[in-house]
């Protein structure tokens, strides 16, 4: 049974992992403690919702112990949170799914968590700052000066891989 879950949701669950990661090798160190969560509380499963969500929770979870252990995120004092403009990403639009991983894989991993959380994971301010034990406040700030990071990256992407569409004969 257990292989036949890892066969199944691996792939999905890899790319929650990766998503909070700064390499492959920390997400698959993820993966495996993930899946030794998950195989371990399989009881506490209670059919409320879907199994891959409940899944999905877990690997959320460990992605954030994991990045709660190494690394603190940045300080903000409320001076600056006011200062910061929530910027948007149309950009993105513009770009392969593979492409917006890697630049949101550049994010420090203060913003780069926030970012996850708020956008993919979809946690609202609140549940964030209790998940990660930071104010309101700065799960806003940290969100706006991730999107303002990956706006400045994409843009620069973008610029670095335009090609002209017609070549003029010289």
């Amino acid at each position: 049974m257990q292989e036949e879950l890892y066969n199944k949701y691996s792939a999905k669950m890899y790319a929650v992992c990766l998503r909070y990661s700064n390499n492959a090798d920390d997400a698959q160190d993820l993966l495996q403690e993930g899946f030794i969560k998950v195989f371990r509380n399989l009881g506490k499963f209670r059919h409320e919702g879907s199994f891959e969500g409940w899944m999905r929770r877990v690997f959320v979870n460990t992605s954030i112990e994991h990045f709660r252990k190494k690394v603190h995120i940045n300080s903000i004092s409320e001076k600056d949170e006011v200062a910061i403009e929530d910027v948007g990403l149309s950009a993105l639009d513009n770009l392969a799914e593979k492409d917006i991983v890697l630049l949101i894989r550049e994010l420090s991993p203060g913003y780069r968590t926030v970012f996850n959380m708020y956008v993919i994971e979809g946690y609202s301010h609140k549940e964030i700052g209790e998940m990660l034990g930071i104010t309101e406040g700065t799960s806003k700030s940290q969100l706006a000066r991730a999107k303002a990071i990956l706006q400045k990256k994409v843009a620069e992407f973008l610029d670095e891989n335009r090609k002209p569409l017609i070549r003029r004969k010289q």
